[in-house]
């Protein structure tokens, strides 16, 4: 990264995290600055990496994905060539929403979220099962969410 964050980037970054959708004028407003260089910050945090992309966070239930799935993942290998083409086939199914590479029992933890228990069991029956490199699998079935955040606490880096 090509500078290192001062006291307003992380206020901006916080600012960010919460509410994307906010103007610069209201976020200048909130810092006591003039609109001009709050922009020019933004797209200084963006340019350089700190602000990787902007989203819109979905209630998965209320459109209808009410069953998250978190599963463990051994594969039979761990050469690169494993690796990638795990990473590459994981990255096609759009039931997975995360993919981690982990230390510990598995090689990955995946997030599903699907619409009910049988179009889970699909994906493991069309789509899991049918990765030839794919050694053990073990799943964790979401009963509730008590926490369900994007946002990283700056305080804790500075």
């Amino acid at each position: 990264m090509g500078h290192s964050l001062d006291k307003i980037d992380t206020q901006l970054l916080s600012i960010l995290q919460k509410d994307s959708n906010r103007t610069t004028k209201s976020i200048a407003k909130e810092l006591g600055m003039t609109t001009s260089p709050i922009f020019e910050r933004i797209k200084k945090l963006e340019k350089e990496g700190y602000i990787k992309k902007y989203v819109a966070v979905l209630n998965t239930k209320k459109i209808g994905l009410k069953l998250t799935v978190f599963i463990g993942i051994t594969l039979q290998g761990h050469t690169r060539s494993y690796l990638e083409k795990f990473v590459t086939e994981i990255n096609n199914f759009p039931e997975v929403v995360e993919c981690h590479r982990v230390s510990g029992n598995f090689d990955y933890l995946l997030k599903l979220v699907v619409k009910d228990i049988e179009a889970y069991e699909t994906f493991i029956i069309s789509k899991l099962t049918l990765l030839p490199y794919l050694g053990n699998v073990q799943s964790l079935i979401g009963l509730s969410t008590s926490k369900d955040t994007n946002e990283v606490n700056l305080s804790r880096v500075m």
